[in-house]
């Protein structure tokens, strides 16, 4: 049974024609680069260690010039030096179509401009104003710096709103939140409780 199936269906399957699978297979894959079948496990160009895995691969190169994509997959093994220099003789690559540079923090699309960037002090990359700030670029010499302006600044001002608190709170003499007046409190003058409404 080379070609599939069961001896009561010849015709039902396939047997995968990975050297050490031959699995029987009743959904099986033909791989669209070596044309033979396989079974689930081993349908991937990787798994089956396909010898035409790019032959619906398309490769092009970037010109430095006018930041054009040039295909090279059609020009027939020519090399890619020759492809770009043609293409900078052809006269179709304008250095003004050249793009301008983008925001270097991931999944950023902006533009860096003039006017809309802005240069590290800390690591010195140039990026849009949204990530003008270390923690929002991830920067580098930030990170590695154990203590931070912009962590002892929040630590302090809630140091500040808790000294606050605790005075407000002291003043208060086991009167409960919200109550007026010389109310007693339910709770054990040295023991108040706090309530939120």
């Amino acid at each position: 049974m080379e070609g599939g199936g069961t001896e009561a269906f010849p015709d039902l399957g396939k047997h995968c024609q990975q050297p050490d699978c031959k699995q029987l297979d009743f959904l099986p894959f033909t791989c669209e680069g070596c044309k033979q079948v396989f079974c689930l496990e081993h349908r991937s160009y990787m798994s089956h260690s396909c010898p035409k895995s790019d032959h619906n691969s398309r490769k092009v190169i970037i010109c430095e010039t006018c930041s054009i994509s040039i295909e090279t997959t059609g020009h027939g093994g020519q090399d890619e030096e020759a492809i770009l220099k043609k293409h900078q003789n052809s006269g179709t690559c304008d250095p003004q179509n050249k793009k301008k540079p983008i925001c270097p923090v991931k999944r950023c699309k902006e533009v860096l401009t003039f006017s809309n960037s802005s240069t590290c002090k800390t690591c010195h990359i140039k990026v849009c104003l949204k990530h003008r700030f270390p923690a929002d670029h991830a920067c580098g010499r930030a990170a590695s710096s154990p203590v931070s302006v912009s962590v002892t600044a929040p630590a302090s001002a809630s140091g500040w709103w808790n000294n606050k608190f605790l005075a407000a709170f002291a003043s208060r003499n086991g009167q409960e939140c919200g109550k007026s007046g010389g109310g007693s409190s339910a709770s054990a003058p040295g023991n108040p409780s706090v309530k939120a409404y």
